[in-house]
């Protein structure tokens, strides 16, 4: 499945007694790199959203943010640890001084931080995988809109390849015709400059050999048919592993082969077709730079 690293996700739920909403968006990049945008109470769990991300998006930059939303009042938290301590010290302070009186409740709750505000520690207490959950969601409407957005960019791109396709097998037919032309060239100019003169026909015959080498683009074009099929399959065929780096491996094989092919046929129309097909592969390469 061919994937665009551009993208959108937006998901929310609950986390203890308080609501998050988390919204993910993607751009282009050479790797995964995340950007985590989280309230400070969520901040504790950035590692277990980020390992999260990561098994489900391999390239791309990722901005993650999150809101909170309390959907029940903080209230007053009785911290239980120093109220038994306080009560603890209180009692034992009455019986070593012989003291009358009970220790009630109330004393001892009025004492400093046994009573205090509830904290968002408590509201989301144990959430770590419920944030997790709201991050998978988003994630995977996030990856829904890239396969979308991917499938588009594929059919973009084999129209491309399409014109790169033909305008190669013009070269081919086009490649022996040029080989043909240098070569009676050279006998018509041979002829003219020796006026008449016997040559060593076996000479001849292999300096026409000689440029006709020179002039071969025969293993450039197979090679770039080659190409030409991976690339397409890799676009038709692809699976869930990322394809962008290999699809960009190729297409700098294509323009090599480009390059050759128009240097060394040295002829008008097949160079005219080799700056075709470059522009039509930096036309691809734009579009292959935002496949994940």
């Amino acid at each position: 499945m061919i994937r665009s690293m551009t993208g959108f996700g937006a998901a929310d739920g609950v986390v203890g007694s308080a609501r998050i909403s988390v919204e993910l968006r993607t751009v282009n990049h050479r790797f995964f790199s995340p950007s985590l945008k989280l309230p400070s109470a969520l901040s504790r769990w950035e590692g277990e959203v980020r390992d999260a991300l990561r098994k489900r998006i391999a390239r791309g930059h990722v901005t993650v943010s999150a809101r909170m939303e309390r959907s029940a009042d903080l209230g007053a938290v009785i911290d239980e640890a120093r109220f038994a301590q306080y009560a603890a010290q209180l009692t034992a302070l009455r019986d070593k001084y012989t003291l009358g009186g009970e220790i009630d409740v109330a004393t001892v709750l009025r004492m400093p931080e046994v009573v205090r505000t509830g904290s968002e520690d408590d509201v989301l207490d144990g959430g770590a995988a419920a944030l997790v959950a709201i991050v998978v969601a988003a994630a995977s409407e996030l990856s829904t809109m890239r396969e979308r957005e991917g499938a588009r960019l594929a059919a973009v791109i084999l129209e491309r390849l399409a014109l790169i396709e033909v305008a190669v097998e013009r070269i081919a037919t086009r490649a022996p015709e040029r080989v043909i032309a240098q070569r009676d060239r050279l006998v018509e100019n041979i002829a003219r400059l020796t006026n008449g003169v016997a040559l060593d026909e076996q000479r001849v015959a292999q300096e026409i050999a000689i440029l006709a080498d020179r002039l071969d683009v025969g293993e450039e074009i197979d090679r770039f048919r080659v190409h030409i099929a991976a690339f397409a399959g890799a676009l038709r065929d692809g699976d869930d592993e990322p394809v962008g780096k290999r699809l960009g491996f190729l297409l700098q094989e294509m323009l090599r082969e480009a390059n050759t092919a128009g240097s060394k046929a040295n002829d008008a129309l097949i160079q005219r077709d080799v700056i075709a097909i470059k522009e039509e592969l930096e036309r691809i390469r734009e579009q292959v730079e935002n496949i994940e």
